[in-house]
């Protein structure tokens, strides 16, 4: 018997089995439905797994994982699907698609958000905002909350309340053998430790509760400079986030507007004082003569989507990161001149500032290591299906590799790349050894490769 004819075998006796007792629904390539299901957000990333299910309950969930495992077949989980290598989706696997477990639920009285595993940032602080609260998220409302959550969480109340991973109050966890377990700071606390930031090496987590934070109104917007004012402004920009409060927390980088001419945006989110707002406001205007500006007050739903316009499913991408001390004069330079050089109207670069309660977390607490203020410096080659892709990944490498050299050991474990295990370990630090005596504890035949990988 072949390879091949081996793996169909097997495909076939799991999906004999997955579609008698799913309560869910399971897609196959001849189902009319699958082509779609398959694709996430990276268009770059085209896949074709074995099968497609689509879970319904936490039991579909604890059945595939059973099945997957017990037939040999690789498995992967599809939460919101924004993994830009595509990790979601697995050539020949089984997809876990965690899609129908959207619902979000909040508890005003105890200050929580308790949301599904497939449930993203956007229905999470559009629930939380219902209430006047904001619950801590990335910045862009499709990326799926759990996996953002699972790997650290940049977002901009990282200055107020932490990362997202600093947020989970507990999660519902299918195991490897398909148990349910709760992990918690009262229960399987060891776990629980492994989920704030080591990524989806233990298991799939069905349903999770967060901390929400009251905050009805933000001071938020855009503001737009010319690449001639790019260097000062990002001189001021380093400067004002050195003395930054909590309550302060300003993105920063590079997209292109309508036109196609590179812009240096900066984005803030001040939510103290709304009295003190306008002063905020006023010394980021001042750091230059911006194009356009559109600060104002808005709520922690509508921050969220300030950026989901450069964000567009479909679209081919290459992303890289680097954390970098500070944006001196140095990196400001490599910065400025790849935007310069953007070989594409929808690439971008996007500048993170970490600080203020995040900082304040020991290292060993989480997985997440790197609590020292820094910048995280997403870099993302975007295209349209059909362009050449060479010219646009050799742009995305060479600013990687130029940032390297001004950059710290390690780096964000939610972007990084398949082939950087080494780096994973780096950022991981001194808390990896843990982690790998987890995965040894929960997982020890590897059935979750989650983002990212553990080396084995």
């Amino acid at each position: 018997m072949t390879s091949t004819t081996s793996v169909s075998a097997q495909s076939a006796a799991a999906l004999s089995e997955l579609r008698s007792a799913l309560i869910g629904d399971v897609l196959v390539a001849t189902d009319p439905h699958y082509d779609t299901a398959r694709r996430v957000w990276n268009g770059a990333a085209d896949r074709h797994p074995a099968m497609i299910a689509r879970c319904a309950t936490e039991g579909d969930v604890a059945l595939a994982v059973r099945i997957a495992r017990e037939h040999g077949l690789p498995l992967s989980v599809r939460g919101g699907g924004h993994d830009w290598a595509g990790r979601a989706v697995r050539d020949g696997g089984v997809v876990l698609d965690l899609r129908f477990l959207r619902s979000v639920g909040v508890d005003p009285y105890a200050s929580t958000v308790d949301a599904q595993g497939g449930a993203t940032a956007g229905v999470v602080g559009a629930a939380a905002d219902r209430y006047g609260m904001a619950a801590v998220t990335g910045t862009i409302k499709a990326v799926g909350i759990t996996a953002l959550t699972l790997g650290g969480g940049y977002g901009l109340l990282n200055g107020r309340h932490g990362l997202a991973a600093d947020n989970l109050v507990s999660a519902r966890v299918v195991l490897a053998d398909g148990a349910h377990v709760t992990a918690s700071a009262a229960e399987n606390p060891d776990l629980f430790w492994g989920l704030r930031g080591g990524g989806g090496n233990f298991g799939v987590v069905t349903r999770a509760t967060y901390r929400a934070h009251p905050l009805r109104r933000a001071m938020s917007g855009l503001v737009l400079f010319g690449l001639d004012q790019a260097r000062k402004v990002l001189k001021g920009y380093r400067e004002l986030t050195a003395a930054a409060p909590d309550d302060l927390s300003v993105m920063t980088g590079f997209f292109t507007g309508p036109d196609g001419v590179p812009l240096l945006f900066l984005m803030p989110m001040w939510s103290g004082d709304a009295g003190r707002a306008q002063r905020h406001a006023d010394r980021l205007n001042a750091l230059g003569t911006p194009v356009a500006t559109t600060l104002g007050t808005m709520t922690p739903f509508e921050v969220l989507g300030l950026l989901d316009p450069v964000v567009v499913d479909g679209r081919h991408v290459l992303a890289a990161n680097r954390q970098v001390s500070e944006i001196s004069d140095e990196v400001a330079d490599v910065l400025v001149d790849a935007a310069a050089r953007f070989t594409s109207p929808y690439s971008g670069l996007f500048v993170h500032h970490f600080h203020g309660a995040s900082t304040r977390v020991p290292p060993a607490a989480t997985p997440f290591e790197l609590r020292r203020e820094h910048n995280l410096i997403e870099v993302v080659g975007t295209w349209e299906a059909g362009d050449p892709a060479a010219v646009h990944e050799e742009w995305t490498r060479d600013l990687d590799q130029a940032l390297a050299a001004h950059s710290l050991p390690g780096g964000y474990v939610n972007l990084l790349g398949p082939d950087e295990e080494e780096r994973v370990r780096i950022a991981y630090g001194r808390n990896h050894s843990r982690l790998l005596a987890l995965k040894a504890q929960y997982d020890p035949d590897n059935v979750f490769r989650g983002v990212p990988a553990l080396i084995r």
